[in-house]
C-alpha cells in the first residue's frame, strides 16, 4: 500500500497524529505547559482572570491534537523556554516580528532560525528582554542544537525528529526517530522502524537485551536508548 493511499492522499506531517499527554512524554515536556502552548489558558489576576493565547495552533484545535509539524514547533519552542531568560510574553511578540519581516509564516518550523531570521528574532528579543551579548550568543547556539535534531528535505521541510533520548545521552544522538511515514510517526529506533515502546515492553516482560538484540537485528546500545527514551519520557 502506498503512502498517499494509506493516508487518504494527505501529508502525513499535517495529521492530528498525537494527543497533548503523548507529545509531551515525546517532547520531555510538562503536560500542562505543552497543553498552554497550544491551548491557551486562564490565570487568576489582581483585577479579574487573565488570559494566555496559544503560540502553536494545533492540527485539531477542537480535539487539541497535534501534527508532526507541531511536535516540531513545540521542540523548537521548548530550546527558548530552557534559558529561562525567554519568558513566553517576549518569545510571542518576537516570533510575530521576525514573520512579519520575513514573510514566514511559521518561524518555529523555519530554517531561518539559523540564518537571518534567526539574528533579526534574536535581536528583537534582546531589545524585549534586555538579553546580554553573551545571552544572544546561547540562545542562538542553544537554537542550532535543537534544530539539528530536525531532518528535512531538499526544500528545507521538516521531516523527521530525533527527540533526546535522556539528559545524560550524548548531545547529538540520534537513536529515537519520530517518523510521521513511519508506524504512523510513533518513536521508533533509527533506521529500525522497531517501536521503542515493543522493546520496553518485552524487556519489562523478562527478556533480555542480547535476546531482542538477536530478534531485531539491533544493537544492544540501540536497546538500551530505547529504553532511556522510554523511561525518561
Amino acid at each position: 500500500m502506498s503512502t498517499s493511499t494509506l493516508y487518504n492522499g494527505r501529508d502525513p506531517r499535517e495529521l492530528p497524529a498525537y494527543g497533548v499527554a503523548d507529545a509531551a512524554r515525546i517532547l520531555d515536556v510538562p503536560s500542562a505547559t505543552l497543553r498552554s502552548w497550544v491551548a491557551g489558558r486562564t490565570y487568576p489576576r489582581q483585577d479579574g482572570v487573565g488570559s494566555f493565547e496559544p503560540i502553536i495552533t494545533p492540527a485539531d484545535p477542537q480535539g487539541i491534537r497535534l501534527s508532526f509539524y507541531n511536535l516540531v514547533e513545540a521542540h523548537v519552542l521548548r530550546a527558548l523556554r530552557t534559558t529561562h531568560a525567554v519568558p513566553l510574553r517576549q518569545i510571542r511578540p518576537a516570533i510575530a516580528f521576525a514573520e512579519r519581516s520575513l514573510g514566514i509564516r511559521r518561524l518555529l518550523l523555519s530554517e531561518e532560525l539559523l540564518t537571518a531570521g534567526g539574528d533579526l528574532f534574536i535581536e528583537h528579543l534582546e531589545h524585549l528582554v534586555n538579553l546580554s551579548k553573551s545571552g544572544q550568543l546561547f540562545v542562538k547556539q542553544l537554537l542550532a542544537a535543537y534544530l539539528r535534531r530536525v531532518e528535512r528535505d531538499d526544500h528545507a521541510i521538516p521531516v523527521r525528529l530525533y527527540p533526546f533520548v535522556s539528559i545524560a545521552s550524548e548531545p547529538d544522538s540520534r537513536a529515537v526517530v519520530i517518523d510521521p511515514r513511519v508506524s504512523f510517526g510513533r518513536p521508533t529506533v533509527s533506521g529500525s522502524g522497531i517501536l521503542t515502546s515493543v522493546l520496553v515492553q518485552r524487556i519489562d516482560a523478562g527478556e533480555s537485551v542480547a535476546a531482542l538484540a538477536e530478534d531485531y537485528g539491533l544493537r544492544e546500545g540501540q536497546i538500551n536508548a530505547a529504553v532511556l527514551f522510554e523511561r525518561a519520557a
